[in-house]
């Protein structure tokens, strides 16, 4: 993927927005719809459903007793980073049942935040496999939840099997402000590695 030009909108010589397609995957109940509610400048589309007895045998709640409503295609947001660069932003659905609608939503994706509940860890190791398999940049983060334990970086990291290069950043995905900064830490990340391409050329 070439990032030539990243810091130029549309290019070396260009004006304008630059507009960024950006990924937030994760497994069920990980945080992903309120983190596109949170952050998002304008009202965000949501296609939430209400989770009924008749899933309770696919959509397991171990972990999200109190969930209940359920992302069931996407949801989309948008916000301006700043006066040049526009994210668009696109939830994926966490569930079993709907990934087969991720290989459209990842369709020109230039990176990614795979939100992370290291309470169930294992719910979000599909959406790692998933980005390692697209080839889509990405950033980890972690969603505090109220009972979260606190475990170190390096645990988390070995526990999820992904590279040293990935960046591991804590979030409230409640919390407009903490969002924003897994965004910008996603941007900083996609730099660095236009950076990296650019010089080995």
């Amino acid at each position: 993927m070439d990032f030539k030009g990243f810091d130029q909108p549309g290019g070396p010589g260009g004006g304008g927005t630059r507009s960024v397609k950006v990924m937030i995957a994760g497994g069920f109940g990980t945080g992903k719809t309120t983190m596109v509610r949170s952050v998002s400048d304008i009202k965000p589309l949501t296609t939430e459903e209400t989770l009924t007895q008749a899933s309770a045998d696919v959509d397991h709640l171990i972990g999200v007793a109190d969930k209940t409503e359920t992302t069931v295609s996407l949801d989309f947001g948008k916000i301006s980073l700043n006066d040049s660069l526009m994210l668009y932003l696109f939830g994926t659905p966490g569930q079993e049942r709907f990934w087969f609608l991720w290989n459209g939503l990842f369709k020109g994706a230039l990176g990614a935040i795979v939100l992370v509940d290291t309470r169930r860890l294992a719910s979000s190791f599909r959406a790692i496999e998933e980005m390692e398999r697209q080839d889509v940049p990405f950033v980890v983060a972690l969603n505090v939840f109220p009972d979260s334990q606190d475990y170190p970086i390096e645990e988390i990291r070995d526990a999820l099997d992904i590279s040293p290069h990935t960046p591991i950043v804590a979030c409230d995905a409640r919390d407009r402000a903490s969002s924003r900064d897994v965004l910008v830490a996603l941007i900083r990340h996609l730099k660095e590695r236009s950076a990296v391409a650019l010089e080995s050329r």
